[in-house]
């Protein structure tokens, strides 16, 4: 069973969010610096008649990259194709892709840093002089073929930029990193998106759902429609605080934003390991789960919240986890020093 508060996406996200998702800049809450940056870059775009240079998105999942590509391509009056690392398989995937684009059409590859390498190649060319380079035949009788593309954007997304390949990298003239929403910009969100939805919510009914997001308005639109589905059973489709808080405690979702693995995670780290360290393999191994998935889902939330820390040793769980938990701190040795993880 998928976990409600996981930030990547699920089918009930890709069933209704398109719906509650901005259609203009000016309607996008939050991530006000990239915000900013990317109305002036298509401003000027559309001053020259030039397509917008290519954009990499970078930041843990459910931020809102994809909403904000498709922000872009409506701006530049383009259409927007989506598409995914994993999906290009083959070179002639990528080819039989950039053949059909238009002018100002924007490509959205998710999770780009997942490409073939053979794949990526063919992007070169393809971002810097808008040409696909094709070889016919092989051998010796093999000879090169270059096609003239339109004037595209291509937007790249990924969670993990540092497994992208420096000359891809390179390639990208606006790079934007997404970050965590604040309480009040989840809150907006939360306000906008029941308006979409139908929903009547209270002011205090929104806060606590957006307090247990985790920073992220794809969390929060899933909650919202799972305590949407409680009030309208026991409240008369009224969303209070009292009847958010009640729907929230019976998904397991507590007041940090945390469900049960990810208790589980700090629990092992300062009931079973002493708080710590402890290396990531062994702590994927003990609590049951992927080490793909401990890195890229449960531990970017936990290390942003200052709840673990990550260090040459291993992991190790921070005073702030000590008192989530209700635990009291235990002083630490470490080549005869008290504590020094925490100095």
């Amino acid at each position: 069973m998928e976990r409600i508060i996981t930030s990547r996406e699920i089918e009930e996200d890709s069933n209704g969010e398109l719906s509650l998702r901005p259609q203009k800049i000016s309607e996008y809450i939050g991530q006000d610096k990239v915000k900013e940056r990317l109305d002036i870059f298509i401003k000027a775009a559309q001053k020259r008649e030039e397509a917008l240079d290519h954009v990499l998105l970078y930041g843990p999942p459910g931020l809102g990259k994809t909403t904000l590509a498709n922000i872009i391509a409506k701006e530049m009056g383009g259409d927007l194709k989506v598409t995914s690392g994993p999906a290009i398989e083959r070179a002639g995937d990528l080819a039989a892709i950039l053949t059909t684009l238009k002018d100002n059409d924007v490509l959205f590859i998710d999770e780009i840093h997942r490409l073939n390498r053979s794949v990526e190649e063919i992007l070169y060319p393809a971002m810097e002089d808008y040409a696909l380079d094709i070889v016919i035949g092989k051998g010796a009788a093999a000879k090169s073929i270059r096609l003239d593309l339109p004037a595209f954007t291509l937007i790249g997304a990924t969670t993990r930029i540092g497994m992208l390949t420096a000359p891809l990298r390179d390639r990208f003239g606006v790079m934007c990193a997404m970050e965590y929403y604040t309480v009040e910009q989840l809150k907006e969100i939360v306000v906008r998106s029941a308006i979409v939805l139908g929903c009547n919510i209270t002011e205090e009914g929104a806060i606590e759902i957006a307090r247990r997001s985790r920073g992220t308005p794809r969390i929060a639109n899933r909650l919202l429609k799972r305590v949407r589905d409680y009030s309208e059973v026991y409240s008369e489709g009224l969303i209070s605080l009292n009847e958010a808080r009640k729907a929230l405690e019976l998904l397991e979702v507590d007041d940090k934003g945390f469900d049960r693995v990810d208790n589980k995670i700090l629990e092992a780290i300062i009931d079973n390991f002493n708080g710590g360290p402890v290396g990531i393999e062994t702590l994927s191994y003990f609590i049951g789960e992927e080490l793909g998935t401990l890195e890229d889902v449960y531990e970017p939330y936990l290390l942003q919240g200052g709840y673990i820390i990550r260090t040459p040793r291993g992991r190790v769980a921070s005073e702030k986890a000590y008192k989530h938990l209700g635990r009291d701190m235990k002083k630490k040795k470490n080549n005869g020093e008290q504590g020094s993880f925490f100095k």
